[in-house]
């Protein structure tokens, strides 16, 4: 029973117990559990038809939040402090193989609803100071319900908080692909519908996983995933007060249904499957967020696990010149393609890197270039024999492409060669990729991807003007990688390749052929390759201030 008093508090009682008096006001607002109870949400998400509106839900605003996944599912997390966490996105690797030093850390973060998990788990990540993490929301795989089941939810007689709601399966599959820091489709649930949404959310593995839901700890093969277990203990009249306040002013419900629902399905829920999760974990946080000391217990816990396993995080703080290798072996990599040096190809690249080229004849000469090594390219893709008659009647053997081509341009310089692939595979289909440098660490980041359906079964040109030291490239192909994309299905193709790049490209990925044009043997201490190309995107755009010919750190 609940009772609204004048000064503005919620008396709520616990069958035959002492009530307790919360004010509203009191309540912490930073509650935003994305991983809450939806049995509060579904009388709002049948308004739209006047069959599947019940009593209590007629004239309740609309929900605000219809699909799943929490504010820190977010690309880009800002903590309190203004620290930028990517939650989305490729972390970058540390050794000579393109390959992670450490195992991520996955911690699992369990609680009833609305009792601050989300909470927990930012401030967690704002206190390990790590630039990448993973944070997976369990409230993402709901399951997908019969016509009968929401019938059923759209008269709030659906338990969305009994394990069977939950696609444990689907979950551990994904939360193991993270682990193994490959890429996974996160289906996105909607509340409105009861349905996944055609566009599910593209998450990677990362330094440390999180994943937080109300039965996180329920599935034993979920459970064994995680190296650290938290169960957020905060006291029951507030988890539901928390509700109240929650419901009444974001989704405009009364009282009455509220507490109905509480007692129908959340509590017994709660008492029967969550609770009793408390004794599986390593780490109990009495009060959710506020708890200030538990959380940096659990953050000296994590990082000196990390440590052991090999992460430092002043590893990558290293200056420009450390990059630059003397020592570099005699002969050129077996699976790096140079073109023949003819008259035309000497020619064009003369154009290419001469300073005083004007920019129409820039973009001409570099297009024509461009179309040349796309057709080297082309000659290392498969083909078959195929027969066929001649105009005269005989017939004869030839041969035709036998593979699907898929551009890979790194944007932005890596665009320049789209029209050049285009023009020569017509059924060539094209994605993006955006890698950055980290103007501190020097280390390539991924921010955006874009990949066609089925990647596993073409093969994929990565395309980019410059390749300096092979950073920009060598995340691109791991990226790929972890698409399951077969590495021997790679390709690089630049108009100019270092000697430094192309040998650590070489020795990461000794199956991916690279193609190009020419090659530079020396690289200033600032990493710009002598005598380079300057900065070709800026030439070929016409974006530079001015024609400084020495070339920014991009790849």
């Amino acid at each position: 029973m609940v009772a609204e008093k004048k000064d503005g508090s919620v008396a709520v009682s616990k069958g035959d117990s002492n009530r307790k008096s919360v004010k509203i006001e009191d309540c912490p607002t930073y509650s935003h559990s994305s991983g809450s109870s939806v049995n509060e949400m579904v009388n709002q998400n049948g308004g739209d038809s006047e069959d599947s509106v019940s009593p209590r839900a007629a004239g309740c605003r609309t929900r605000r939040r219809t699909m799943s996944g929490g504010r820190a599912e977010h690309h880009l997390l800002t903590t309190k402090t203004g620290k930028k966490i990517y939650t989305k996105g490729r972390p970058p690797w540390y050794d000579k193989k393109g390959k992670s030093l450490k195992h991520p850390f996955v911690i699992g973060v369990c609680g009833g609803s609305a009792s601050g998990k989300t909470t927990v788990a930012e401030k967690i990540v704002e206190r390990l100071g790590i630039p990448w993490v993973t944070i997976l929301s369990m409230d993402s795989f709901y399951k997908v319900l019969t016509p009968e089941e929401i019938k059923e939810a759209h008269e709030s007689r659906y338990n969305f908080d009994e394990p069977k709601a939950f696609d444990f399966d689907l979950l551990y599959e994904i939360l193991k692909r993270l682990r193994e820091g490959k890429s996974v489709d996160v289906p996105v649930y909607d509340f409105n519908t009861h349905s996944r949404d055609p566009n599910s959310k593209m998450m990677y593995g990362a330094d440390v996983l999180i994943f937080e839901g109300i039965l996180a700890f329920h599935d034993e093969r979920i459970k064994n995933l995680m190296d650290m277990k938290v169960f957020v203990d905060t006291d029951g009249d507030l988890r539901l007060a928390r509700r109240i306040v929650r419901d009444v002013t974001d989704r405009g419900r009364d009282i009455d249904g509220i507490m109905e629902q509480y007692f129908t399905f959340v509590k017994p829920a709660f008492d029967k499957y969550i609770a009793p999760c408390m004794d599986s974990a390593d780490l109990i946080v009495p009060r959710g967020g506020e708890n200030d000391v538990a959380i940096d217990m659990i953050v000296q816990n994590v990082m000196a696990q990390l440590v052991e396993r090999g992460y430092d995080r002043n590893q990558n703080n290293r200056d420009r010149h450390d990059l630059v290798r003397d020592d570099l072996p005699d002969c050129l990599p077996e699976n790096l393609f140079i073109l023949k040096e003819t008259p035309q190809v000497k020619g064009l690249v003369t154009f290419v890197r001469d300073r005083d080229t004007s920019r129409d004849n820039h973009i001409f000469y570099s297009d024509r270039l461009m179309r040349i090594l796309i057709e080297e390219c082309m000659n290392h893709m498969p083909y078959k024999d195929v027969e066929i008659e001649m105009a005269g009647g005989r017939k004869t053997i030839g041969k035709r492409k036998d593979a699907m081509i898929c551009g890979l341009p790194i944007m932005r310089a890596g665009e320049c060669m789209e029209t050049a692939l285009r023009s020569i595979v017509k059924d060539c289909v094209i994605g993006k990729i955006l890698i950055q440098t980290n103007e501190t660490t020097f280390d390539p980041e991924l921010h955006y991807i874009r990949l066609p359906p089925h990647i596993t079964r073409y093969k994929v040109i990565i395309m980019d003007a410059t390749v300096t030291t092979g950073s920009a490239a060598m995340m691109a192909i791991r990226v790929l990688l972890d698409h399951d994309v077969k590495e021997e299905d790679i390709f690089v193709a630049s108009l100019l390749m270092g000697q430094q790049g192309a040998h650590a490209l070489a020795y990461a990925f000794p199956k991916v052929k690279l193609i190009t044009t020419a090659m530079d043997h020396q690289m200033t201490e600032n990493c710009y390759l002598i005598p380079g190309m300057g900065n070709f995107g800026d030439r070929y755009y016409g974006t530079g201030i001015d024609q400084d010919f020495d070339e920014p750190f991009e790849s």
